[in-house]
């Protein structure tokens, strides 16, 4: 049942809706500006996944009736259904306001037929093909903010809250690099921000990977490791802005969005277990930073990917 719970979630949130939501970001950004639009979206994703995260733990030791110290399965269980069944009903009212609220400017695309013919035109554009790569290598990063709370455990011996403490302040610069991001890609260059992201990503990575901070480090480490966090998720919150700067017909934009959603997301297939077996093979500080090394190896190519990017964009 789980298998085809998630399979069934991986048809509705994708299939459905991601290359939809892309494409309405990118309407929205017509008067607002692209980056203000990528950006304010993430940052609102961001934050509310925060207060939903928050939200699930308070959640749970209210349904659970007992401390969690002595509750059963049973009470597990009946909590977890209630977390469940207001986690669904804020998709459900979220699904109602889309319909209510936000308006289809797109009709004459709307009255076209489905066919594949704007995913052959997506695969002959080499921009595409190029924010696809940027994607990806952003992505890297992504996933490899999952790794500061346990680099801060093994290699300066912090406690499981100093390290959570840790976490929690790059998950929450999260909503704030974005909107900034966002406002520096409207005010100078979407390719010129991303570029910068890349080379501070470039810079906090390498500084992690040849293991220049030791115990009694701490400042620089929190610094290091915000100011790398600040700038992955700032990559993610305008990296689709791209599609304008190419010059992206608007019309092509939920193709475009699929094929480089398909080669950007694939860190989620295989960062998961690259970061596994390279932190079970190296165990303590040294695992940390050649995963950290991965990072930098992406983050160049990201870097000139970008470059090459901004170069083609210029010529259009």
């Amino acid at each position: 049942m789980l298998v085809i719970t998630y399979a069934f979630w991986g048809a509705s949130t994708i299939l459905l809706f991601w290359a939809s939501f892309v494409k309405v970001q990118r309407q929205l950004g017509i008067d607002t500006g692209q980056g203000k639009s990528f950006g304010m979206v993430d940052a609102g994703r961001g934050l509310i996944a925060a207060v939903l995260a928050s939200s699930s733990v308070y959640l749970l030791d209210w349904f659970l009736e007992v401390d969690a110290d002595v509750a059963s399965k049973a009470h597990f269980t009946d909590a977890l259904q209630w977390i469940i069944g207001i986690f669904s009903l804020v998709t459900i009212l979220s699904a109602l306001l889309v319909w209510w609220l936000l308006e289809d400017g797109d009709s004459e695309v709307s009255t076209t037929r489905l066919s594949l013919k704007g995913v052959r035109q997506a695969m002959t554009n080499r921009s595409i093909w190029q924010q696809a790569i940027i994607v990806m290598c952003a992505y890297v990063g992504y996933k490899c903010t999952d790794d500061f709370s346990l680099y801060a455990k093994d290699t300066f011996q912090y406690n499981d809250v100093e390290a959570a403490r840790l976490a929690a302040i790059t998950f929450w610069a999260r909503p704030v690099a974005a909107v900034v991001s966002g406002l520096m890609a409207d005010r100078w260059v979407t390719s010129k921000v991303v570029i910068w992201c890349f080379f501070i990503t470039i810079i906090g990575s390498v500084l992690i990977s040849l293991g220049v901070f030791q115990i009694g480090a701490e400042v620089m480490v929190l610094i290091t490791v915000t100011s790398t966090g600040a700038a992955i998720y700032g990559l993610r919150g305008i990296y689709f802005a791209l599609f304008e700067e190419s010059q992206v017909p608007m019309y092509l934009t939920g193709s475009g969005a699929g094929l480089v959603s398909l080669v950007g997301y694939t860190p989620d297939v295989f960062m998961g277990p690259l970061m596994g077996i390279i932190l079970d093979h190296n165990p303590g500080a040294i695992g940390h930073q050649y995963l950290f090394a991965v990072l930098a190896g992406f983050s160049v190519v990201g870097l000139l990917t970008s470059f090459a990017f901004r170069q083609r964009a210029r010529t259009l």
